[in-house]
Order: structure tokens, then sequence, then C-alpha cells
């Protein structure tokens, strides 16, 4: 087989290329957490779209950082438009943990953090810590909030620096059990204030 060579001139005889394809992935919202209580994205409020636009929504957590010790970064859907957060939710996770020590580590289900039925906000980041250097990331995506047809999936994949001085690698899944549409989410600690962090919410494209 003869190889083809290129050079100069060969190159700018070129008239026509295919189109780079357009990313998949766009960016919509980043909040940032200041001694948070809360921080919400709600469908047509400052710039967030969580509608029919995509039919996946992720959420990056990148340094949240908690103002108590201890404590679950959590989040839960509303359909109402944010009056209220409380989808009915059934869910399952398992988490993979190493200590700075070396003298604890293992893989388990993360049970008492599950659930069945409830209304309750989902953890995604257990146990973090509120030391200077302590924080937790991940990821969270929302499959068709919009579908007035189907409940709504979710899956998180995080990792954080947990108080008992930890590395946590935790998967959580399960679904809202609603056919009518989500259009807004909320994330919260189980206890305090979500001390510093940003949170980006992106959507992601058919193809």
């Amino acid at each position: 087989m003869a190889l083809v060579k290129y050079n100069n001139n060969s190159i700018s005889a070129v008239t026509s290329a295919p189109l780079i394809p357009v990313g998949a992935l766009t960016h919509i919202k980043t909040l940032t957490a200041s001694s948070s209580s809360t921080l919400s994205f709600v469908d047509g409020s400052d710039g967030v779209v969580l509608d029919s636009t995509y039919p996946i929504y992720k959420f990056e957590f990148i340094n949240i950082h908690p103002a108590s010790d201890n404590v679950d970064f959590q989040f839960n859907m509303s359909v109402d438009g944010g009056s209220n957060y409380n989808v009915t939710k059934t869910s399952t996770g398992f988490q993979a943990y190493q200590a700075e020590s070396g003298t604890a580590n293992g893989l388990s289900y993360e049970s008492g953090r599950d659930l069945a039925q409830s209304t309750a906000f989902q953890g995604v980041l257990i146990g973090t810590g509120n030391e200077a250097d302590q924080s937790g990331t991940g990821e969270l995506k929302i499959f068709n909030p919009s579908s007035t047809t189907f409940v709504k999936h979710f899956m998180s994949n995080c990792n954080n620096y947990r108080a008992d001085n930890e590395s946590q690698e935790i998967f959580f899944a399960g679904y809202g059990n609603t056919t009518s549409a989500v259009n807004a989410v909320q994330f919260k600690m189980s206890s305090g204030n979500i001390d510093a962090g940003k949170i980006k919410l992106y959507g992601i494209k058919d193809s």
C-alpha cells in the first residue's frame, strides 16, 4: 500500500472539510456557596433551564465545604417551581473507603441513607468534615426531568474527605416517583450551612 504524503500545497488546496460537532455538554448556571443554607436551581429563574430543552441534566459539585462537622450534602426535587422540595424517592447506594492511617477500608452497602418511598432529602456526600482542608466533590445526573410519562431517574458519584479522615467514593441511584415534570432542584447540608463550594449545572444533548 502506497503512503500518501501531504505538504503545504496539498493542504492549501482543500476547499471544504467536515464540520466539527458541537459539544453535547452545555453550561447553564453556576451557584457559589457562601455560608448558604440552601442552593436552588429553579427553571426559568435567574437563567436556569430545567425543562425539555435537554434530556439529561448534570450537576457538578466542586469543593463543597460544610460549616458543621460530619454532615451530609443532600438534594431534593420539586414539581411546583420550588415551593416544595418533597418528591417521593426510592434509592440505593454503596461506598468504598480508605482511612489515612490505612487501618480501615472496605466496600459496603450504604444502609440508612437509602430511601424507600420517602420525601426526605437524598444524601450524595456523606459525613464530610469541616476542617479547613476537608471538602467533597462529585456529580449528580437527573434524566428527563420534564417527562409527564415516566418517573425521574437519578445517579450520583462523589468523593469526599470525611470527618473521620477517610477518602470515601460513594454512589447513589434511584428515582423520583412522580410523573409530574420536575422543574427545580435544591441542595443543602443535613445540618448547618454550606460554607463554601460551587455547583455547576449542565444540560446534555441527545447527540
